[in-house]
């Protein structure tokens, strides 16, 4: 096997990791190591299914490859311990196997037919299979928390429940009267920030942290959890398909209103007045409605807010830092930040 595809060079290739600037040698060593394993782990963990038919659509999403950042935080967390504790790769594997299984989710939710620059599970294989791979892959990950600290499957559990609630008021919508922003930021809480929060309060039980560790990293994985999905909703304005492996607008072609689109329709600034107009369409836009609309929305001050929105967000984690003991590990998690702006063109906000 050549060194590009070994499991560790994959990690290095593809994990958040190394957008960080960290210029902190030995904890960046660790860290990358750590990711080698736990993608061998969870390349493990698909080939484990009897049926090889299972395996190939259970894998597929996990091979294709990903940021991997919710096991990073996992292993950053376990850092403020002993990061070479038993079960903490195990730990990192659980998170990211939920996450898997929530694109699996949101693929067939969205009828999104690229993934990670793949096609998709559902394009490949039809709905019902993804449906039920993504299951396959949450009772794998409850099978591994089973074997860990004993409150590690209590708060799998939970993240599960807030992910599932999050994907189905999502799709229910808000009601008539409920305020659409904060109905946003409710699902993006339940569907994204859950699962950062469990990734990173996970790695610090796993490796020996007291609870007050963990409960702010904790609490500093859910500011960031929303800001980073603020900026896949204005990614997924901005970035051309080739780029974020993604379809460009899907989000407004299937009529799922993302943190831009609610800002316009809340807002009454004349230079939106043609673009709520198309926002009306009852059920998503397409053709050159939906590309008329793209172009307003990147030129909408809706966006400039939306980026204001996400480094308020950013400033309220770098915040929590502070409660925690200084050295490599927080300055890690303050350049995570970093990281995140950086995906809109921003950097270092407050």
């Amino acid at each position: 096997m050549s060194q590009v595809a070994t499991p560790v060079a994959k990690a290095r290739g593809s994990s958040v990791l190394f957008r960080i600037a960290l210029r902190e040698e030995e904890l960046e060593h660790r860290l990358a190591a750590g990711l080698g394993r736990v993608e061998e782990r969870l390349l493990e963990c698909a080939a484990r299914a009897a049926d090889p038919r299972v395996a190939e659509v259970v894998g597929y999403l996990v091979a294709a490859g990903g940021k991997r950042l919710r096991p990073l935080l996992t292993l950053v967390a376990a850092e403020f311990a002993e990061p070479g504790a038993p079960g903490v790769v195990d730990a990192a594997v659980i998170s990211e196997l939920v996450h898997v299984a929530s694109l699996y989710h949101d693929d067939v939710m969205d009828q999104a037919r690229i993934r990670h620059g793949v096609p998709s599970v559902n394009v490949r294989w039809g709905d019902c299979v993804a449906v039920r791979a993504g299951n396959w892959l949450l009772a794998t990950s409850a099978r591994l928390s089973a074997g860990l600290v004993a409150q590690t499957l209590p708060l799998h559990a939970e993240a599960s429940e807030r992910l599932v609630r999050g994907q189905m008021r999502e799709l229910l919508g808000p009601d008539a009267d409920d305020d659409p922003l904060a109905h946003y930021f409710s699902v993006v809480s339940d569907k994204s920030a859950a699962l950062m929060s469990l990734a990173l309060r996970l790695g610090a039980l796993q490796a020996g942290a007291p609870a007050s560790v963990a409960d702010v990293l904790a609490e500093y994985g859910e500011h960031l959890g929303v800001a980073f999905q603020i900026a896949d909703d204005l990614l997924d304005i901005t970035s051309p398909s080739a780029l974020s492996g993604k379809e460009q607008g899907k989000d407004l072609a299937v009529g799922v209103a993302c943190l831009p689109v609610l800002l316009v329709r809340a807002g009454d600034d004349p230079r939106d007045d043609e673009l709520r107009a198309l926002l009306g369409a009852p059920s998503g836009l397409a053709g050159a409605a939906h590309q008329r609309a793209l172009e307003l929305l990147r030129r909408s001050p809706a966006m400039a807010r939306a980026r204001s929105l996400m480094e308020e967000r950013l400033v309220q984690a770098r915040s929590v830092l502070d409660r925690l003991p200084p050295g490599p590990p927080s300055r890690a998690l303050d350049a995570l930040c970093d990281v995140v702006a950086r995906r809109t063109g921003q950097l270092r906000p407050g």
